[in-house]
């Protein structure tokens, strides 16, 4: 496993009392809940992947491989994002209203789907469905409609969302471009520390789950654009499909979750042995991702699938969507703190 990259350099022990520590651990909690309750969590983990990558062009940490100096570095983390924009802007024009619009499509085919779920079963099956399941047709149906009306009213929430995490990274990567001398200073001495493992938690899980995600996406591409297809099915929305795999197993184990409800679902829509087929796929691809999980986020973090989900329902519970995205990461924070105790 890769040595933590340090926030700064320390080059002297500091005596730190305990109020100090105290002070520290405090500190950093009012910053992790407060990022949860004023919905800055998109600036936070920004300010984490801006910091990566500037540490990552500035080669800290390697020995290997062209190196950039962190001055430079730093201003290629803030300057890509605004040219890939420019980019995307000048040969893409109309292409993200266009993907609203398909996942607004796609909300609403699979809203009818769900409604429509007792005339795409065989009859004698569907008979012996419950009438109780009438009124949870009705609740999902109504859910996914409300979620395809909230996507159009998406403008001035992703503006002010992207400018968060703009500003994220510029934070992160200025971070890595100004030299910060070591420090006697306890107070100082132990935030750098809690900084430093933190950072080192979001690389875990987010470098882990980027492959995951990946490895999905991949998966769920070949098998809808390659497999599917020789035996004449054309699933709809299939670009909306990969890309919302990808996106949602970013979030361990529910992003899944998500993914092979919405998969699945919308394999009944065309018909309910297409429906099966996707469940079949998704079950053998679990199996690898078992010990894809096992091998990267396991490994990185000493953390079982169990422990996730805890904490992840806990943070759902408390703090909605964003506790459950934010739950894998403070929970790997946490629990570097406790092993650098010696207490797990």
């Amino acid at each position: 496993m890769p040595k933590p990259i340090p926030i700064a350099p320390i080059t002297t022990p500091v005596l730190v009392s305990l109020p100090v520590k105290i002070t520290s651990f405090v500190l950093v909690a009012l910053l992790c809940v407060g990022t949860l309750i004023y919905g800055m969590l998109p600036g936070l983990l920004a300010v984490c992947l801006g910091y990566l990558l500037a540490t990552a062009l500035a080669g800290k940490g390697r020995t290997r491989g062209p190196r950039l100096n962190p001055t430079l570095a730093a201003a290629a983390v803030i300057l890509m994002p605004i040219l890939g924009i420019g980019l995307f802007l000048a040969n893409a024009k109309g292409m993200a209203f266009g993907a609203v619009q398909q996942y607004q499509a796609l909300l609403l085919h699979l809203a009818g789907t769900v409604l429509e779920i007792r005339q795409k079963l065989p009859a004698d099956l569907a008979s012996h469905l419950p009438d109780e399941l009438i009124a949870a047709q009705l609740w999902l149906a109504a859910y996914l409609k409300s979620q395809s009306r909230a996507l159009a009213d998406m403008g001035t929430t992703g503006l002010h969302g992207g400018l968060l995490v703009y500003v994220g990274l510029v934070v992160g990567a200025l971070i890595e471009g100004t030299a910060l001398r070591p420090t006697s200073a306890p107070l100082r001495f132990e935030l750098r520390r809690r900084a430093d493992l933190f950072i080192e938690a979001f690389r875990q899980i987010v470098v882990a789950q980027f492959f995951i995600a990946a490895f999905n996406a991949l998966c769920t591409a070949v098998f809808l654009l390659g497999l599917l297809p020789l035996f004449g099915i054309h699933m709809p929305y299939v670009g909306s499909l990969v890309a919302l795999t990808f996106f949602a197993g970013l979030i361990p184990i529910v992003g899944n979750l998500l993914c092979n409800g919405v998969l699945t679902l919308a394999g009944v829509s065309i018909s309910p042995t297409v429906g099966l087929a996707c469940l079949a796929f998704l079950v053998v691809i679990h199996k690898f991702e078992y010990f894809i999980n096992a091998k990267v986020v396991g490994i990185r973090t000493s953390t079982a699938a169990w422990e996730l989900l805890a904490v992840m329902f806990m943070g759902e519970a408390v703090f909605g969507i964003t506790g459950l995205v934010a739950a894998p990461l403070y929970y790997a924070y946490v629990k570097k703190e406790l092993q650098l105790v010696g207490l797990v």
